[in-house]
Formats: C-alpha cells, sequence, structure tokens
C-alpha cells in the first residue's frame, strides 16, 4: 500500500516503560501505514535536565504553531528522582509547563471496551472529565496559627485596602487562602464548549455557589455569560445541552445517568473525580487525556504514568504485560485531529481503524494483565506488551492488505 500522507503533528518522547512502548508503538502501528511528518522534541527526564527545560517550552510553543500534539507520559521529579537522574534541580512538571503555555483545559475519558463492565452498572458511555487545572488550593498559601484573629486583605492598585475577618480564633487552628482569575476561568469555559460542540456532547457544568458566594458563582456567571454570548446558538443548532447545577446534585445525576456527556469541574473537583470515573470504568490505563487550549490547540497523552515498576522489571529482561492502549489511542486523537484540521480523510480512517482493531484484540479475549481481573466475558489470556501490540498489527495489515 501507500502510506498514507499527513501534515506536521508536535511528537514528544517520554520516560521509562512509556518511552518503550512509545517506539513500539510508531514502528509496528504507525510507521508501516502512515508516513510520519511529526516535529520530534525528546522530553525525557535526562533529557529535558541537558537543556535546563528548555526542551519543554520549545515543545509547547511548537503546538502553537501546528495546532496538535502528542505526548508520552513523562517524570515530574520528586527528590529521590533528582538522586536518581544526578539533576541540577528539581524540574517542573512538562504537563504543567505545556497547560500554561497554551492555556489549556485538560479533558479525560475512559475507554469503553465489551467484557468490561463499569462498576456503576448503568453507565454504558463514556464520562469525559474537564479539569481546570489552575489555582484554587493548589497554589494557595496556608498558615498555623494560635489564638487570635485571621483577616482576608486586600490592596488595590492606588493602596486602598479592604479587610474582612475570617475567624477570631478563641485556640490554635489552621488557616488557607486561595485564588482564581477571571481570564483563566474564560479560558476554561471556551476550551469546554468549543470541546463539546468538536466531540458533539453535552456540557455538564457543577461548584457550590450557594456557599461561595463569590468565589464559586464567578465561575458559574462566567460560564452563563460566555455560553448565552458565544455558544448559545451553535449548542442549540446540534441538539447540545448546557447545564448548570451544584456539585453535590451533579455526583448524584452522574451515579444516575448512562453518561455520554462532559463533566466540566474546578480543579480539586475535577482532581478527585477523574480519578473515581477511570476507577468506575476499569483502569486508568484505559484512560485518553487531551489537552485543549481556548484558540483550538490540541495536544493528546494518556492519563497515566511512566510505569516505573514495569520499567525496572524491563531492564533486567523481563517481558513485561504494560497496557498501552491509552498511549495508543493518544497517537489517534492526534492524528485523527491532525485529518479533521487538513481533510484528510484516510489519515481519520487509519485513526478509527487503529482504535477498532486495539479494542479488537481485547475482545476477542487477548489482552494485558491489567485488564484480565476485570474481565466478564469468555476466557481471558494475558500477553505480553510486545504480544498485545503484535495482535494489533496483525489486524491492521489485514485491513490494509500489506
Amino acid at each position: 500500500m501507500e502510506k498514507i500522507k499527513m501534515n506536521t503533528i508536535v511528537e514528544m518522547d517520554g520516560d521509562e516503560m512509556t518511552r518503550i512502548i512509545w517506539k513500539s508503538i510508531k514502528d509496528e502501528l504507525l510507521s508501516p501505514f502512515v508516513e510520519l511528518n511529526t516535529e520530534y522534541y525528546d522530553l525525557g527526564l535526562k533529557y529535558r535536565d541537558e537543556t535546563n527545560d528548555k526542551v519543554t517550552v520549545e515543545a509547547g510553543e511548537a503546538i502553537k504553531k501546528h495546532r496538535v500534539g502528542v505526548k508520552c507520559a513523562t517524570i515530574t521529579p520528586n527528590a529521590q528522582r533528582v538522586e536518581e537522574y544526578s539533576l541540577k534541580e528539581m524540574w517542573k512538571s512538562p504537563n504543567g509547563t505545556i497547560r500554561a503555555i497554551l492555556d489549556g483545559t485538560v479533558f479525560r475519558a475512559p475507554v469503553l471496551v465489551s467484557g468490561i463492565k463499569p462498576v456503576v452498572k448503568n453507565w454504558s458511555e463514556p464520562i469525559t472529565i474537564a479539569r481546570h487545572a489552575y489555582g484554587d488550593v493548589y497554589k494557595s498559601t496556608e498558615m498555623r496559627v494560635p489564638q487570635g484573629k485571621a483577616e482576608l486583605v486586600f490592596t488595590d492598585k492606588d493602596g486602598k485596602e479592604t479587610r474582612e475577618t475570617i475567624y477570631d480564633f478563641e485556640c490554635d487552628g489552621v488557616l488557607q487562602g486561595q485564588y482564581n482569575k477571571d481570564s483563566s476561568i474564560r479560558s476554561f469555559a471556551h476550551s469546554c464548549f468549543k470541546y463539546a460542540l468538536s466531540t458533539n456532547q453535552d456540557l455538564w457544568f457543577s461548584t457550590k455557589d450557594t456557599i461561595s458566594k463569590k468565589y464559586d458563582q464567578t465561575f458559574k456567571l462566567i460560564f452563563q455569560e460566555i455560553y448565552e454570548n458565544d455558544y448559545k446558538a451553535d449548542f442549540e443548532k446540534a441538539g447540545l445541552e448546557y447545564f448548570y447545577t451544584l456539585i453535590d446534585d451533579a455526583v448524584a445525576r452522574v451515579i444516575r445517568s448512562k453518561g455520554g456527556y462532559i463533566w466540566a469541574c474546578k480543579n480539586y473537583d475535577g482532581d478527585v473525580m477523574s480519578d473515581m470515573v477511570s476507577t468506575a470504568f476499569g483502569s486508568l490505563a484505559m484512560m485518553t487525556s487531551v489537552l485543549v487550549s481556548p484558540d483550538g490547540n490540541y495536544e493528546y497523552e494518556a492519563a497515566h504514568g511512566t510505569v516505573t515498576r514495569h520499567y525496572y522489571r524491563y531492564l533486567e529482561g523481563e517481558k513485561t504485560s504494560t497496557n498501552p492502549i491509552a498511549t495508543i489511542f493518544a497517537w489517534s486523537g492526534a492524528l485523527r485531529k491532525r485529518g479533521e484540521f487538513d481533510g484528510n480523510k484516510p489519515l481519520m480512517e487509519f485513526a478509527d481503524n487503529l482504535e477498532k482493531c486495539s479494542l479488537d484484540v481485547i475482545e476477542s479475549g487477548f489482552m494485558t494483565k491489567d485488564l484480565v481481573g476485570l474481565w466478564e466475558g469468555s476466557e481471558a489470556t494475558a500477553v505480553t506488551t510486545d504480544e498485545f501490540i503484535s495482535l494489533i498489527a496483525e489486524r491492521l495489515h489485514k485491513v490494509y492488505g500489506n
């Protein structure tokens, strides 16, 4: 067959076991069928250290240029990693750096497969969590305090002070101050509405504005304003719904629903709910992740980490059974989006075929060890990562007759 041609996407290599899987996916599932056209950046921890993390910034800027990127899982170093890799310093999360460059929102959704049923029995369609990964408790300032008065003090640009008493402590206690910005909330809202339209899904948004009458209400009002002014007509034309409710009501509705929508959450809510959704659907290894900027740039990756435990076993010569589905779907998502932007139907069809062949292998009873315990179909056979990828490749070659 003649290989499918494509325009450029940004490719960001990563660390440990996922780096090994990344190469296998390219060699066996992509290169035989697609004339890969990527602008390559090595975000492996060693090279990030060599470049003083400049390479991560360059990769983020490249996504803004080419509009589509695909990223392998990477290490965010802690003190132990600094020592293990002899790093110059404890570098920041590459995901956080790229997210800040793109001003993007993270959307995470499970990959569903027949034979693995969600814990919540009525969930029949994916639930996508949109997390506003900025500010709030993750950028908060905290204090342990003795007896005394705590105040919230704001000084405007002209030097005028506004004070509010938080609490008169009659004993020791703890304080926390957090913030967010209208500009970031607006970017979050635009990303959510655009992604809902691009995936043809309803959008839910939830906060606790009845309790947080200024902080959470700001989120609610900005979302409503942007919906009314910029997206309502398009939503109605597409037959989609934008729905706001309180976070506790949303949880109850989610549990009783069949799925099939995007659930937008503030930072902490999204952090918690994405883990709940991924676990209830089956496995974090079957969870896709895409970063979407308000101006329409997309970065695809797996939702999980670098699978360090398997990597150490791999270094000892063991054939591991590491699930590559989320990484495969990161590639298929990026290729499909490139195809959508360029009107490249063969590339879009290849992305669909890659996903179908991957799921067909599982549904035929062959899967990595992490899925065997979740399997409710007929007999399941555990295979290594290499064997699993080879089985997908066999099906792809049959589809394309080569």
